[in-house]
């Protein structure tokens, strides 16, 4: 599903008032819930937020501007200080907890860490819950989580969810299977349930596009845990081009393309090789655009342009790692400018009718920290929807 198709699902059904007024079956609890991502993908197949948290003030501004009502359910706060009295009962809870700790381009201090350690809150909440906490739970991650504390963390973490009943289903999804965007993430399903067959072979029959060979690695290492793998089918084929298409109309005269000194500068912090490529894209008639960072190379900043239609990891500096830039080159001219916002919620598979009215880094670190819209809505459409639970009748 592209940004296209979700737009036309939000056009034709984006009065919230109408939305909350529909039969509430599949409902959820989504923590850490951000600037509104997972929603929107689950909302596109049926599923209802009732319950929402995030430590994050500025998140929520963005997150009430497409869903105006959500005061009604959202709550700002930490998520170890929470009220479980104040969580509603629901089916499925999801859990995007920070993975500062857990990513490469962060610090790798793992499930102790400052942030990534949130999802001890998490998992006090569930616990509190009791007979009343969901049958069904999806968290997700960064692929560091595997290996941090050399695999410790990923462990510990189903361990946790082991303990308060649930059996762990595991894989991988990226997101440039439905935006023109690489973007891997681990996603771990919990479902609570007495079945003590963990249907290994349905794991390892899955293909690459779904178990890469570090997963299987984790969970062969871990086969005293409780796991129950379902079938889940093949992806969607990854993308091969697209940036072009989702690039923002920025006039020439724009103030945000930079003064050819800065290009100049940022053409100087180039191999030969990039070099090379990049004179090459100029001397054509026909205008492209290129994604390219500033990286640190044998301590020094170089400038690395993509080769490709594609877009790298969208990030946010709060990581440790730099923005993604685009630069645009033909008729003999080359320009260079920092991606926009709607650039940014593009490539995650955002409708344009996502209002962003924040500016700065704010609306760049939500879109960065958070998760593809299609990728999920592929998971619900494929998995989520199809878990066996007596209250979820409406598939």
């Amino acid at each position: 599903m592209t940004y296209k198709q979700l737009d036309l699902i939000f056009c034709l059904d984006n009065n919230e008032e109408n939305r909350m007024s529909k039969p509430i079956k599949k409902t959820v609890a989504e923590y850490f819930a951000g600037i509104g991502l997972v929603r929107m993908g689950l909302e596109s197949q049926g599923w209802n937020i009732v319950f929402a948290n995030d430590i994050s003030e500025k998140k929520y501004q963005m997150y009430k501007d497409f869903f105006p009502k959500s005061s009604n359910h959202y709550l700002i706060g930490d998520i170890f200080k929470l009220n479980t009295q104040e969580v509603p009962s629901t089916i499925l809870a999801t859990c995007s907890f920070p993975c500062i700790d857990l990513s490469l381009a962060g610090n790798m201090t793992g499930m102790k860490g400052k942030h990534s350690s949130a999802f001890w809150g998490f998992i006090n909440i569930i616990e509190a819950q009791k007979e009343k906490a969901p049958p069904f739970l999806m968290v997700e991650n960064v692929p560091g989580w595997l290996s941090s504390n050399k695999g410790d963390d990923f462990r510990l973490t189903v361990q946790a969810l082991n303990k308060l009943g649930y059996v762990c289903d595991v894989f991988i999804l990226d997101a440039l299977r439905f935006t023109p965007q690489s973007r891997l993430r681990v996603f771990l399903i919990g479902i609570k349930t007495n079945n003590n067959e963990n249907g290994l072979s349905k794991l390892l029959k899955r293909s690459p596009a779904l178990l890469s060979a570090k997963l299987k690695k984790s969970v062969l290492a871990n086969l005293d845990l409780n796991w129950s793998f379902n079938d889940i089918p093949e992806p969607p084929p990854l993308f091969k081009k697209g940036l072009n298409n989702l690039i923002e109309s920025v006039a020439d005269k724009d103030p945000r393309w930079w003064s050819d000194i800065e290009i100049e500068r940022h053409f100087n912090m180039m191999n030969k090789a990039h070099k090379k490529r990049v004179m090459e894209l100029v001397r054509q008639t026909q205008i492209v655009f290129r994604t390219f960072y500033r990286r640190r190379r044998d301590g020094v900043q170089r400038v690395e342009v993509r080769d490709d239609d594609l877009s790298g990891c969208l990030r946010t500096a709060a990581g440790g790692s730099g923005k993604q830039f685009i630069l645009k080159a033909g008729n003999g001219k080359l320009k260079m400018r920092a991606m926009t916002p709607r650039e940014y919620a593009r490539l995650q598979g955002v409708p344009d009718k996502y209002p962003i009215n924040v500016n700065g880094v704010q609306p760049l670190t939500g879109f960065g920290d958070a998760v593809c819209v299609p990728a999920i809505s592929w998971i619900a459409q494929n998995l989520l929807n199809l878990l066996r639970h007596p209250k979820i009748n409406d598939r």
